[in-house]
């Protein structure tokens, strides 16, 4: 295999995980904190990931290892975070952060988020990384359609931490690190899981990531979003984020 054709598929790869930190830069048209904004942003959130699980993640597995194996992986992922929510003492992370106790829960989401998709980009880089190798004229376009549909997904992610800390500074590192989960993802698969990786357990990744972001929009974020009184807005957030990802799966 060329090294040419290698440098290429990293690049591609960077290239589409990255693209979560166009989403993020979302905050730096922000210049006053209302709660009508933030409710929009959590509604918005919620959309973008249960969608993405619900229309792409977990069909797509259950359509490859069926419905048992699929569905099994799927509650799999709502448990492995569900203890994860449990274990991991988050008013550590809120105090690093320095979040005020008003906004630690918030903050908690955001972080969620992060790690939930995150989670979501390690198997997308390695599907774009391991496309590039085999058909270039395959991985350009599919690299294009991952890097459209990771915009929203930055949005996600940085709005809720953008909200706790008042820091752009911190939502836009959060974004950039949940992308960056993806070169890790082709750089991990290409030296180590290539020969291991199957398609059955490729698809069981896919429908296990769904049932964790799941977890996260309904415990994390929709509760937060229809705590105030703009719960109305939070319903618009919810529809457009969905329609976003609509879009951005169609043009994939």
């Amino acid at each position: 295999m060329e090294t040419t054709v290698i440098w290429l598929a990293l690049a591609l790869t960077i290239f589409a995980g990255l693209s979560t930190g166009i989403g993020s830069l979302i905050a730096l048209f922000i210049k006053k904190f209302k709660d009508s904004h933030l409710c929009i942003a959590l509604g918005f959130s919620a959309g973008v990931m249960i969608y993405i699980s619900f229309s792409e993640l977990l069909p797509s597995a259950v359509a490859d290892i069926g419905f048992l194996f699929g569905n099994l992986a799927f509650f799999a992922g709502i448990l492995f975070i569900a203890l994860i929510d449990f274990l991991i003492p988050h008013e550590y992370i809120a105090e690093h952060m320095k979040v005020d106790k008003k906004n630690r829960k918030l903050m908690k989401a955001g972080v969620f988020i992060a790690l939930g998709i995150a989670i979501h980009n390690f198997p997308e880089g390695l599907v774009t990384f391991m496309a590039t190798l085999k058909d270039v004229n395959l991985g350009i376009p599919l690299a294009i359609a991952i890097a459209i549909h990771n915009i929203p997904e930055g949005i996600a992610i940085s709005m809720p931490i953008f909200y706790a800390t008042k820091s752009r500074k911190k939502a836009f590192m959060w974004s950039f690190l949940s992308g960056v989960a993806e070169p890790v993802g082709a750089v991990i698969g290409f030296l180590l899981l290539s020969p291991f990786l199957t398609p059955m357990l490729l698809s069981a990744i896919l429908a296990f990531v769904a049932g964790i972001m799941v977890f996260i929009s309904f415990d994390e974020l929709l509760p937060l979003t229809f705590k105030g009184e703009n719960s109305h807005l939070s319903i618009v957030g919810i529809i457009m984020g969905m329609f976003v990802m609509a879009l951005s799966l169609y043009l994939l």
